[in-house]
């Protein structure tokens, strides 16, 4: 359990600090203009998902004495580190070479993410055929992530608030972390993962794997849930920076820290939904989580700002008012965290089943189609919140360390970002649930079809 949860710490750092920072960082650091911000998030994430059926069906035909999923995460442990902390860099030049430069720099990091997260995440089916101890081990491996996203964030409130080499730095450090864990990961897991269930080996094309998911009824289910919910969470925390600073006017040497409050929720939440979903039911986890997180959504969105004049204010001088505004806006990042961790375990603890439905269990297959469908939504989701942004007027800066600049956005900017942070996800939340209200729930221990 420690080597699984430790697993997905690297990829889960990583995944945790693009999602909430490359957006402002694009906008606020490079100087790029929304559009193109969009633009770029809609390429990491669709590269992400072109690349996982080839992953994971390589991953599924690895022969080693290790099984087949661990060389590919020793193997591009040291690439996610290196590329994670070439990310955040400015390249100098004009617009056209910073953004090669990003398209370059993303397509490598997304082939390594996907070498570590792919091969790892197939591992929770085939280490064991057990409904409960697959639920712990995505408990495991999302506490780990969550884990890791919060030093990640940690050590970006640390650094973002003082020098403009602050990224860079983060970066460096960030991947650092991120090669040293997978590596340690790989070596705990090491005589596990070569005494677990092996994929059967054959030769199956592209049409073939798709004609494979799409008979999986039960598969369709889960990856709508999937894509429903992290399309929702990602869309959240790409503008939840900027929602912050540029429509709550909290303090940047606040806002840097908020984020923080999510993690701790999320990781308090996803323990209590692990528990509720072995005595109730993960459809039940499912609705309970998901209803928290729909209502706080709509809360986020109607919170009034506070004033203009708090951001010159230390915090202790902060008036009773917009200390009471700010008590309500982290209120509601923490039901936000403990409601939307549901989105980490369930569609994950979901998975296995509709694998075992399959009588050959490729697990590398379903778990690469289950990413790929995911990922390209969440690439079209910040594509739009790129569309809207610049059709509602969103202003870019080179230096958003210029406090004023960042606060001064279009009145009809400030509602859109409003629209993205709780009308939009808490649409794609509901939906979600809906489209679960036919599953039915297996018992506690988990018989496997084989025909």
């Amino acid at each position: 359990m420690l080597s699984y949860g430790l697993g997905d710490a690297g990829t889960g750092l990583a995944a945790t600090q693009l999602g909430f920072y490359l957006f402002p960082f694009f906008t606020g650091i490079a100087g790029l203009p929304a559009l193109i911000a969009g633009s770029l998030l809609m390429v990491i994430k669709i590269w992400d998902a072109i690349n996982d059926p080839l992953i994971g069906w390589m991953s599924d035909h690895t022969n080693t004495r290790w099984g087949p999923r661990l060389p590919w995460m020793i193997g591009a442990a040291a690439p996610l580190g290196i590329s994670l902390a070439a990310m955040w860099w400015v390249p100098p030049g004009d617009l056209n070479q910073k953004t090669t430069y990003y398209i370059i720099v993303a397509i490598l990091l997304m082939t390594a993410y996907t070498s570590v997260n792919l091969p790892f995440a197939a591992l929770s089916t085939e280490l064991t055929e057990d409904t409960r101890i697959r639920t712990r081990l995505n408990a495991a491996r999302f506490t780990g992530s969550i884990l890791a996203g919060l030093s990640g964030l940690i050590i970006a409130a640390r650094l973002l608030s003082g020098a403009s080499n602050g990224y860079i730095t983060m970066g460096k450090i960030t991947g650092t972390i991120a090669t040293i864990a997978t590596l340690v990961s790989c070596w705990g897991l090491a005589p596990f993962a070569k005494a677990a269930r092996k994929p059967i080996n054959h030769g199956e094309s592209f049409h073939l794997q798709l004609k494979r998911v799409l008979k999986n009824e039960k598969f369709l289910q889960v990856v709508g849930l999937y894509l429903l919910l992290w399309c929702g969470l990602q869309l959240m925390q790409t503008v939840s920076l900027i929602y912050l600073e540029q429509v709550m006017n909290v303090p940047i040497y606040l806002s840097k820290w908020i984020p923080i409050p999510f993690q701790f929720s999320a990781l308090l939440g996803l323990q209590f939904w692990s528990l509720y979903s072995n005595k109730y039911g993960r459809i039940s986890a499912l609705y309970w989580g998901g209803g928290l997180w729909i209502v706080s959504c709509i809360i986020a969105m109607m919170l009034p700002a506070l004033s203009l004049d708090t951001a010159s204010l230390g915090f202790g001088q902060v008036g009773q008012v917009e200390g009471l505004k700010m008590i309500a806006l982290i209120t509601t990042i923490l039901i936000v965290g403990f409601g939307a961790s549901i989105a980490y375990l369930i569609p994950w603890s979901l998975l296995p089943d509709a694998i075992d439905a399959d009588k050959e269990k490729p697990a590398g297959i379903y778990t690469a189609w289950m990413v790929l469908i995911q990922k390209l939504g969440i690439g079209i989701s910040v594509q739009l919140l790129g569309v809207l942004l610049s059709l509602a007027g969103y202003r870019s800066t080179s230096d958003c360390n210029a406090l004023a600049e960042c606060l001064e956005q279009p009145n009809i900017a400030q509602l859109t970002i409003r629209i993205c942070m709780g009308l939009i996800p808490a649409f794609l939340v509901g939906f979600g649930i809906w489209t679960m209200r036919s599953w039915s729930e297996k018992g506690k221990s988990l018989k496997i079809r084989n025909s």
